[in-house]
């Protein structure tokens, strides 16, 4: 944004015009006439023909050229077209008086000939006018559509349809109002939920720290209590700002990392055993299969490793006792996938496509689940690996799958 607010300009490239070069192209199109009048009716007809035609070109060019030069001062497009009619207009004239005049044909020939034009000029002037009018009526909706979102709306649409320059236009002014309404209602949806989540831990906090204040705690044991109470709210908070200032430098592409060979063989088993106390705490069995253990991905080990612990920690926390999480990787034709599959209870249809957005909740109800920027996250580093995430259909469970490029 620029400094009175308005926004910045996009840089636009200059209209040129070369008043020769369409002077040249006026006198190449006098010189084809010219040639072909030299061919029907001889060398005379042919002379006379070019020495009206290009003076009469030369000026029609120059006087489009001012009009288009000075179009600022005629106004909107329909004066600017008529102006160019106008000229049209007088140039036709012109020459058929002159070819009268200079050809001797009969009174009769020229008042028919004068006709003949006349009609062929109305003609001309009326499918112009319709097409023009319908033109300029698509403008109107594209800049009452661009006005409407200007003043705050995000539910007009052009309502423009066909195929040319102007419906191409009206059509990505469309989809660009649709990408900022979906753009605004997703970041409202996001300043709800951290409202939402920033809210609980504040007011734990602001009542612990109101009955220290007020002198309801008499014993120290109390007291030791409550501060441990704060202090799990307080690094609650902290890692819920470190995970929305991660996402958000994420999804800015403002990270860099250092990409490795990782073999992924013993990256997933080190991971599993990281993880089987918390899984056999639950009563859950979890395992590694790994079926490309001579490829590996081209990928920064430590971003790899927290999306996996991110999944794993998610299927774990979703399966119920004596259900098993299974961790897989498999060599592709471009890349190599790696999947994490649950036996819980999965995720209905309902909430597929939304399930990787910050803060969602297949299932509001639960509150053990964190901030619900796990998946977030998760698929903000697979993509910035240039891999994609996605959840794979199952009959029992969730599988979660990504893909990353395998290394060179």
């Amino acid at each position: 944004m620029d400094r009175d607010g308005v926004g910045r300009r996009l840089p636009l490239r200059p209209v040129s015009r070369h008043p020769l070069r369409d002077i040249g192209f006026a006198t190449a199109v006098a010189a084809t006439v010219s040639a072909a009048a030299w061919i029907g009716y001889g060398g005379h007809a042919g002379l006379v023909t070019l020495e009206i035609l290009a003076p009469l070109g030369w000026l029609t060019v120059l006087a489009a050229d001012r009009l288009i030069a000075h179009r600022a001062r005629l106004g909107g497009l329909r004066r600017q077209f008529a102006a160019i009619a106008a000229v049209t207009a007088a140039a036709m004239t012109i020459a058929v008086v002159l070819f009268v005049e200079e050809m001797f044909v009969s009174r009769m020939d020229a008042f028919f000939t004068i006709l003949v034009v006349a009609y062929a000029g109305a003609l001309a002037a009326w499918a112009m006018r319709r097409i023009g009018r319908r033109a300029l009526r698509d403008v109107d909706a594209v800049r009452a559509t661009l006005s409407a979102v200007g003043d705050g709306a995000r539910d007009v649409r052009t309502g423009v349809t066909g195929n040319d320059e102007i419906a191409r236009l009206a059509a990505d002014v469309d989809a660009m109002v649709a990408r900022l309404d979906q753009e605004e209602r997703a970041r409202r949806t996001l300043f709800a939920a951290v409202s939402h989540d920033l809210r609980t831990p504040i007011t734990a906090l602001q009542l612990l720290a109101n009955a220290i204040d007020d002198g309801m705690i008499d014993d120290a044991e109390t007291r030791r209590e409550y501060a441990a109470r704060m202090g799990t709210h307080v690094r609650a908070l902290g890692a819920l700002i470190d995970d929305l200032f991660e996402l958000t430098r994420l999804e800015s592409g403002e990270l860099s990392w250092t990409m490795e060979q990782v073999r992924l063989d013993e990256l997933l088993h080190e991971l599993v055993e990281a993880m089987r106390p918390a899984a056999e705490a639950g009563s859950i069995a979890v395992s590694a299969r790994v079926n490309c253990a001579r490829t590996a991905a081209r990928a920064n080990p430590e971003q790899l490793q927290r999306v996996l612990f991110n999944l794993i920690q998610n299927a774990i926390r979703h399966t119920p006792p004596d259900g098993s999480v299974t961790v897989s990787a498999e060599a592709v034709e471009d890349g190599i996938e790696i999947e994490v599959a649950d036996t819980g209870d999965g995720i209905g249809p309902e909430h597929r496509d939304r399930i990787f957005d910050p803060f969602y909740r297949a299932d509001p109800a639960r509150r053990d689940s964190g901030a619900g920027l796990g998946l977030a996250i998760s698929r903000a580093i697979v993509e910035a690996h240039g891999g994609r995430i996605w959840l794979e259909d199952a009959s029992v469970g969730t599988r979660v799958r990504f893909r990353l490029p395998t290394a060179a």
